[in-house]
C-alpha cells in the first residue's frame, strides 16, 4: 500500500467548486514552507473557463490527491485566475 507524499507542485485537472457553479479545469499549482509563519503557502493558476466569479471569492479545489479551500485573485489576459491557500494543498 502507497500513500501519496504532499509535494511542491502539481500540473493536472482539478475541480473548482463555488456558491456559483462547480467547473472542471486544469491546473498549474506550486507551493513552499514559510519558516516565518510555519505554514505551507499553496498558489497557481487556473485554466480558463471559469465563469461568473471574481477576484476575492473563495473556491473549493480538488484533485486526484485532495482538496483545500483557495481564494481567487487576478485575472491574467488569458482570462485564467491566480489561486492561493495556505495550509494542506490539494496534491
Amino acid at each position: 500500500m502507497s500513500e501519496h507524499e504532499p509535494q511542491h507542485l502539481y500540473d493536472g485537472p482539478a475541480r473548482l467548486d463555488s456558491e456559483h457553479g462547480t467547473w472542471e479545469v486544469e491546473v498549474a499549482l506550486r507551493g513552499a514552507f514559510q519558516p516565518i509563519d510555519g505554514r505551507f503557502h499553496w498558489y497557481g493558476r487556473v485554466g480558463a473557463g471559469v465563469e461568473g466569479v471574481r477576484s476575492g471569492q473563495t473556491v473549493t479545489v480538488h484533485t486526484a490527491h485532495g482538496e483545500a479551500e483557495g481564494r481567487l485573485s487576478d485575472v491574467d489576459p488569458w482570462g485564467r485566475f491566480r489561486v492561493s491557500g495556505t495550509g494542506r494543498p490539494p496534491f
